[in-house]
């Protein structure tokens, strides 16, 4: 199966334009596209992201796709686990790292002061 993504070599990102909230995020959880797509339906493709917190903002239902997931935390705090309201769960510091196979089930998530995440999604070749 092609992987479709671009070659694409070092370059300065614009960390200031292109951030969008991933539908069924909510408001202060947003994703800048770097590489690549992926069409769940189908089951196809691959991407990379950057996936941004800010401070404050949680997310209250644990996460479950049909995708790998790779996750990387780059800056600032992430916490796994926490109740509908916010609270609990385990917090992580910058330099850590998950790697999660289709169908675990991960999250709730928080960020006391927001974070970066780099994060790389695909399929498992046919």
């Amino acid at each position: 199966m092609p992987v479709n993504k671009e070659h694409d070599e070092f370059h300065e990102l614009d960390l200031d334009s292109g951030w969008v909230t991933p539908a069924g995020y909510p408001a202060g959880i947003q994703q800048k596209i770097l590489s690549g797509s992926l069409d769940e339906n189908a089951r196809r493709g691959t991407r990379t992201r950057l996936l941004r917190f800010a401070p404050g903002v949680f997310t209250t239902a644990p996460f479950v796709h049909e995708y790998w997931e790779e996750v990387y935390l780059v800056s600032g705090d992430l916490t796994v686990g926490n109740d509908v309201e916010g609270n609990g769960g385990e917090s992580f510091a910058p330099h850590t790292y998950a790697c999660r196979p289709p169908g675990a089930a991960h999250g709730p998530f928080k960020s006391e002061g927001g974070c970066l995440l780099l994060e790389i999604h695909y399929f498992d070749p046919v």
